[in-house]
């Protein structure tokens, strides 16, 4: 596993833990940007609670699973969006409408699109769940 895209090797990670039927899963490294799309994906419900153990050399975070995630994968590239395109995108990478979400950096954080839409903001897409 190469460890150019952190995010990437996290985020199949969780779907190769989840498809396997674990209900846990180990990233490793940890990075802000992995913790905030975590977050997302909590809120969210794809994922349960996770915690950060501190370990030295990049960190490790453990996650609880649920069992919800289909698919989830990162976007490449890091497509910028404004807040009314954000339809093209479902299309692309979502298997129907209001099923699933893209999850965006914007100007005032990492959240999903739906949010980014009633806020009237654009920003890069990063990832995708459902």
């Amino acid at each position: 596993m190469s460890l150019n895209d952190p995010l990437a090797n996290a985020l199949s990670l969780i779907l190769i833990d989840e498809k396997s039927g674990r209900n846990e899963s180990r990233i490793k490294p940890s990075s802000k940007i992995i913790r905030k799309v975590l977050e997302v994906m909590k809120n969210n419900n794809y994922v349960g609670d996770f915690e950060e153990i501190k370990d030295g050399r990049g960190n490790m975070i453990k996650l609880n699973l649920l069992g919800n995630i289909n698919k989830c994968g990162v976007i490449k590239p890091r497509y910028s969006v404004k807040n009314d395109e954000f339809e093209k995108f479902e299309e692309r990478y979502l298997l129907a409408r209001d099923m699933g979400v893209l999850i965006v950096s914007t100007p005032s954080g990492i959240i999903v699109h739906h949010e980014a839409k009633k806020k009237n903001i654009g920003g890069k897409l990063l990832a995708y769940c459902y």
